[in-house]
């Protein structure tokens, strides 16, 4: 026998490593809008032209969004019904808080006519409401949280999102007001965006984590223009609650501290593949820790935010969305 017919047969080369992905329904994907009426233009085909055809379109497609319209106006409880009707079980709505609730001005038709006319609402010189009373602010709350019961009561209430304005800095008066906020939202579950930089300085981030994460409300990590602005936050990844929240909101740095005609030209821009495969490493990671990360898409101008988060879920080997899957 030879030398060469007595030695062992070579090993097998190594399997590739697998595909790096989080642990199955650990993270949802979703456009933080399915409205939008550039999206509408482009996005839907045609034939899906009521709200209700819209809404299934979209469902079949993703299993969570984002409602940015109570932003501008309280929701109401009919809508509420509506949106928990038309989606399957375990489909999630993301609500964003009303501009009064996280000190964004607001002008009084923005309020329901029992609220504007009950009070003697102070306004500055461009018709904004100046100086809230306390007890409208929590009024405002308490309105805010009651059309959301059938929601709540459906199973398919997420989060209330918390985003606060750029001039709303790190201090303590501020950290008082994102727990009272809380408390009046309370028993749901709370995201916090910040828009100033304030929050995450070197010396701010650990107190601000601490805040957050003593207090079960999820840090809203955020993808933005690569400028140097108080206006604009690292893509820091961070889970501080149960419940992880990130938001992508493109990179356009010629628009983000721009005055724009609409939210959708802000954040016009359409993600490249390698800009989104950044994010793959940090959302597995956070998806090991949290119970469900969720993964919205706010460029929403045409079909971009639907079109990259279909990406997204492709690189995270999610698959398609399956709602009630955790």
């Amino acid at each position: 026998m030879s030398d060469f017919a007595s030695q062992p047969p070579p090993e097998p080369p190594a399997p590739p490593d697998p595909p790096l992905a989080p642990p199955p329904g650990r993270v949802r994907v979703g456009t933080c809008s399915w409205t939008d009426k550039t999206m509408l233009a482009s996005w839907y085909p045609k034939g899906v032209t009521s709200a209700e055809e819209r809404l299934r379109y979209y469902a079949e497609r993703f299993d969570t969004v984002e409602v940015d319209s109570s932003y501008y106006g309280l929701p109401s409880e009919r809508n509420s019904e509506l949106w928990a009707e038309r989606t399957p079980p375990g489909f999630t709505f993301h609500i964003k808080a009303f501009a009064m609730l996280t000190r964004h001005a607001v002008r009084p038709n923005q309020l329901p006519v029992p609220l504007r006319s009950a009070y003697d609402l102070e306004v500055d010189k461009y018709g904004r409401v100046i100086h809230p009373p306390d007890e409208l602010r929590e009024t405002v709350f308490e309105w805010f949280s009651a059309a959301l019961t059938p929601l709540r009561e459906a199973g398919k209430l997420g989060l209330i999102l918390l985003q606060f304005p750029p001039y709303f800095v790190a201090d303590l008066r501020n950290r008082e007001y994102i727990l009272r906020a809380a408390e009046l939202l309370a028993p749901d579950p709370v995201a916090v965006e910040f828009r100033h930089a304030s929050w995450v300085s070197s010396d701010e981030l650990p107190r601000t984590l601490a805040l957050l994460g003593d207090n079960d409300l999820a840090y809203v990590c955020v993808d933005e223009p690569r400028l140097d602005s108080p206006t604009v936050l690292p893509p820091l990844a961070a889970v501080t609650a149960p419940a992880a929240y990130v938001r992508f909101h493109g990179r356009n740095s010629a628009t983000w501290n721009a005055r724009v005609e609409t939210a959708a030209e802000r954040f016009r821009y359409l993600y490249a593949e390698d800009e989104l495969r950044e994010w793959v490493e940090p959302i597995t990671t956070m998806a090991s820790e949290a119970d469900t990360t969720y993964v919205m898409f706010n460029n929403c101008y045409s079909d971009y935010a639907p079109r990259n988060a279909s990406q997204l879920s492709g690189l995270l080997n999610l698959g398609p969305a399956t709602p009630g899957v955790e």
